[in-house]
């Protein structure tokens, strides 16, 4: 009885704090009403406040499921520039080609008991640029017949509905499958080049990757923190988007999760991170993203109630985001995050997310990181 009481006082107190409201917004142009929260009282850095790595312009992924790959390529693209000092803006949609082909390839092979959607993980640019290369932007955007804007809904569509057509149908012929998925593709965003011309030399994506922007898979780790598998353990990430299984992921404590990411980005490291984001306390408007008290007490985010919102599904891997700079203000840890969802455009800072340190340790899911930056984690392993 004495603990439902301290319950009930503390939830009380939290929602005297930062009351629940509904508001009505335009989002995509419609009206709705959303849950969020009394954002008034929130003490935010400013963009000024962040120290920041080298990362271009946020861009945005318009109509496209493709979050993994903008930021993926963002975070490439400051890994380039980190360690040879070269401004390279690269083709997102290169990656997200070769993704597509990747993904029939592996449906065909498991005869159609496959992931097959937009959305993958941050690593798969890494092990796209391995296998195919990639291309600066200027050499590819995936815009065709005068389009300005990404809209991948009839693609994807039309894709979809001929991956359903070939397993209803038990035509697993993966050569007649891939040629008839790129033909879809390259109605509409344009077959991707062979060779391309940049800085006056002719490349193929291959060579240019290799030659020009030197990143390699392997200098690159992937870590998740779930009570799932043993800590200090490699495992597979599982969530729809790792459509690949790939079980290479570091699993490590929350706390050395959340350290590893401090100090990455306060090492001069960027970090690819992905996670949840359907929250009453990302606020577009506001350009944060925070814990409500009324969902959780900040000093009640632990190990256990991070997994109790894997769990009931509450927490999902439905973004990836770029960090990009730290802050500290207003006793919190701040996080400067580019993100090219549509969200991100509705604030003072267009394409930019300011994340507190509750937000990163509850809703965070994985993040991938140069091994360099987590020497200290890895030699647990």
């Amino acid at each position: 009885m004495k603990t439902l009481m301290i319950f009930l006082l503390s939830v009380t107190y939290a929602l005297s704090q930062s009351p629940a409201k509904y508001e009505k917004k335009f989002i995509w142009n419609k009206e709705r009403t959303i849950l969020t929260a009394d954002f008034s009282k929130v003490k935010k850095p400013k963009l000024d406040d962040f120290k920041t790595v080298f990362h271009f312009d946020p861009v945005r992924q318009d109509t496209t499921g493709t979050c993994w790959s903008y930021s993926g390529t963002s975070f490439i693209e400051s890994e380039i520039y980190r360690l040879y000092k070269k401004k390279i803006k690269l083709a997102e949609m290169y990656f997200a080609y070769w993704e597509y082909v990747e993904k029939v390839k592996r449906f065909v092979k498991e005869k159609g008991d496959s992931e097959f959607g937009e959305g993958a993980e941050q690593s798969s640019v890494l092990k796209r640029m391995q296998q195919y290369g990639c291309v600066p932007l200027e050499a590819y955007t995936g815009l065709i017949n005068g389009a300005t804007k990404h809209n991948h809904g009839p693609m994807f569509k039309e894709m979809n509905n001929y991956l359903k057509f070939i397993k209803k149908n038990n035509y697993w012929d993966e050569n007649v499958a891939l040629a008839e998925i790129k033909a879809i593709m390259n109605k509409y965003i344009g077959a991707p080049p062979e060779k391309f011309t940049y800085e006056g030399k002719e490349y193929t994506p291959l060579e240019f990757s290799r030659q020009v922007c030197k990143i390699k898979r392997a200098d690159y780790v992937d870590f998740m923190s779930t009570l799932k598998i043993p800590f200090y353990k490699k495992g597979e990430y599982k969530v729809p988007d790792n459509w690949d299984h790939d079980s290479s992921y570091y699993n490590i404590p929350l706390e050395a999760f959340y350290k590893g990411i401090k100090a990455a980005i306060n090492s001069g490291y960027s970090v690819a991170i992905g996670g949840d984001v359907s929250e009453p306390g990302k606020y577009g408007w506001e350009d944060i993203a925070i814990i409500v008290p009324w969902d959780i007490p900040q000093d009640a985010i632990n190990q256990s109630s991070r997994e109790f919102r894997f769990y009931n599904k509450t927490s999902t891997d439905d973004h990836g985001i770029h960090l990009v700079g730290y802050s500290k203000k207003y006793g919190h840890d701040w996080y400067l995050i580019k993100d090219s969802g549509s969200s991100s455009h509705y604030g003072k800072y267009p394409g930019y997310y300011f994340f507190r340190d509750d937000f990163i340790k509850l809703k965070m899911l994985s993040f991938m990181v140069h091994k360099d930056a987590v020497k200290d984690i890895l030699k647990k392993f």
